[in-house]
């Protein structure tokens, strides 16, 4: 099973390594990033389960980061910020702006774990059962079903996966590489056909019951969901 993915981005050298090492101990894959511009690249490029956000950060603030995140970017990502600044009113700002905990600094990383468990756990069971809807499309999550105009798709396990990623990420575009490690759980170790093919399945399965168009190419990228 995939282990949860999650973003670091803190300036400070030796937070952000305590933060990194004690994740990875935890058996968590991680992601170090130093600023908010390099924080918004991996996310606009990576799927993640968690961010772990400084507000401090030199050009994109944590908080201007926040705001692209939840705007530009339009991903639910649950966010977890770090910062020393502890008055209500910065908080329910932080909140309003789409943080989903706030942890003050300096922090006990035993504190900091328990509050990533509980964000991770929600989140699973948030979308443990969350439908999704694109077009004439409707994956329910719950029963593990993708149906076009009520019909249900015979989908295998990896295809299912590919739906399920492009609709939980709607403005993204996926390479190989990212559709081959997060559906497959495996190294991605070069060019091959088996993502091309399971594409091409996924669309002649819909076009059985609708013409419109689902999966979009973005050549010399890769894929995405249609607009």
């Amino acid at each position: 099973m995939r282990q949860p993915s999650i973003l670091i981005i803190e300036d400070d050298e030796h937070i952000n390594n305590i933060i990194y090492n004690v994740l990875r101990k935890e058996g968590f894959l991680c992601t170090q990033a130093y600023s908010g511009s390099e924080g918004k690249m991996h996310v606009a490029q990576h799927v993640y389960e968690l961010i772990i956000l400084d507000l401090m950060l030199p050009g994109l603030s944590g908080e201007a980061f926040m705001h692209e995140l939840r705007t530009e970017l339009t991903h639910d990502t649950p966010v977890i910020v770090l910062s020393a600044k502890d008055k209500l009113d910065h908080k329910l700002n932080l909140f309003d702006l789409g943080a989903d905990d706030y942890v003050t600094k300096p922090f006990e990383v035993e504190e900091l774990l328990a509050r990533i468990h509980a964000q991770l756990k929600r989140n699973a069971k948030t979308e443990s059962g969350a439908p999704y809807r694109h077009k004439n499309l409707l994956m329910d999550t719950a029963a593990m079903s993708v149906r076009v105009h009520n019909a249900e798709l015979n989908l295998t396990k990896q295809e299912y996966k590919i739906i399920e990623l492009l609709l939980k990420n709607p403005t993204r575009v996926f390479t190989k590489q990212d559709l081959y490690e997060l559906a497959w759980d495996e190294m991605y170790i070069g060019e091959d056909k088996t993502i091309t093919v399971h594409i091409s399945n996924i669309r002649n399965k819909i076009k059985h019951h609708d013409s419109e168009t689902y999966i979009d190419t973005v050549w010399g990228i890769g894929f995405r969901l249609s607009t």
